[in-house]
């Protein structure tokens, strides 16, 4: 990435503190639901989750996990912005390959489950045994670019959406190096940037659809287009709301870590949050399936279009607190990069 920006706006920092924010609030609220059924969500938290839980201790990824935990939704999150920011140029893909690997044994040293997503593991397990890092994340179709993404959305502007396109893909392609998962994280992503940057809704939903078309219209033209489903999931998000809204996603789209399934509920949960992003991601995380990933997703764009407003002061206390967190020195050191 470029070297430091010393102009930005207090605006940006905010928006971009509340996409970290609401990433961190929207992967706790979907902590303790993760994998489960809609149908276990309901009998133990309700129709529509409203606060923070526990995990149970027989939970299969996050057994025991005190409420406002997250996962490993914002812990690759913020390496990733911790590797962009101490990148003096493009992020290197063999140290960040090798960054992700100690992070998964970091996370086994604590005695958790929730460790590298499918593609990611393949993928490094190949680079491992000396893989061209080219074609280590070929077969990556799962969510687990778009859900650490926000950095490059926070530290990229919106206007030169070639540039975007272009860092999402250096960070990403090491681990899903497919059309499905990279136009998906460009979508997140440009979205996440035109918000930072104040633009509306309508408008950054322009930009994250032209940012997955740029990728779709450049690869592999049999793969699943994310742009038209990300589009049916905003059709839904602005016809339906609460359970409603879960039972169409659940029925039209699919709540599976599939990026095809995963990003377009993102925006579904977008398109009906009307600025609340606190109720947005506690409807994501009701969803079943890969609900923490899709509510942190879900989170960090609705901070980034709306800012901190968009979440109660006491949720964003509680994942920085509980999580020891200081989200607004790296969204301002994020800011300081963003050219």
């Amino acid at each position: 990435m470029s070297g430091p920006n010393p102009t930005y706006e207090p605006v940006a920092i905010d928006h971009a503190r509340a996409a970290l924010s609401g990433l961190a609030i929207g992967d706790a609220l979907g902590m303790p639901t993760q994998s489960l059924t809609r149908e276990d969500i309901v009998k133990q938290f309700g129709d529509v989750i409203s606060t923070f839980y526990d995990a149970r201790d027989d939970h299969p990824f996050a057994a025991g996990l005190a409420a406002g935990t997250i996962t490993d939704d914002t812990e690759q999150s913020l390496l990733l912005a911790d590797e962009i920011l101490s990148s003096p140029g493009s992020v290197d893909p063999r140290h960040w390959a090798e960054r992700l690997l100690a992070w998964e044994d970091g996370v086994r040293r604590r005695g958790l489950m929730d460790l590298l997503g499918p593609s990611t593991k393949r993928a490094l397990a190949n680079a491992m045994t000396g893989m061209d890092l080219n074609e280590t994340g070929r077969g990556g179709t799962t969510n687990g670019a778009a859900m650490r993404i926000a950095p490059v959305g926070i530290v990229t502007p919106s206007h030169d959406l070639e540039l975007l396109v272009k860092r999402v893909t250096q960070v990403s392609a090491l681990t899903h190096n497919t059309t499905t998962a990279l136009s998906a994280a460009s979508a997140v992503a440009a979205f996440i940037s035109a918000g930072i940057d104040a633009r509306s809704f309508d408008d950054a939903l322009t930009s994250a659809l032209a940012a997955a078309r740029l990728v779709e219209n450049a690869g592999d033209h049999t793969s699943v287009l994310v742009s038209a489903r990300i589009e049916q999931g905003v059709q839904l998000g602005r016809q339906y709301s609460e359970s409603a809204l879960i039972d169409a996603v659940r029925r039209n789209l699919g709540t599976s870590l599939a990026s095809e399934e995963s990003v377009p509920a993102a925006f579904a949960m977008l398109a009906a949050a009307g600025g609340d992003g606190w109720h947005a991601c506690c409807v994501g995380a009701s969803l079943g399936g890969d609900t923490d990933t899709i509510a942190a997703m879900t989170g960090a764009m609705c901070g980034a279009v709306w800012g901190l407003a968009s979440f109660p002061s006491w949720a964003i206390e509680r994942v920085e607190q509980r999580n020891h967190l200081d989200l607004g020195r790296v969204a301002r050191d994020l800011i300081a990069r963003r050219s």
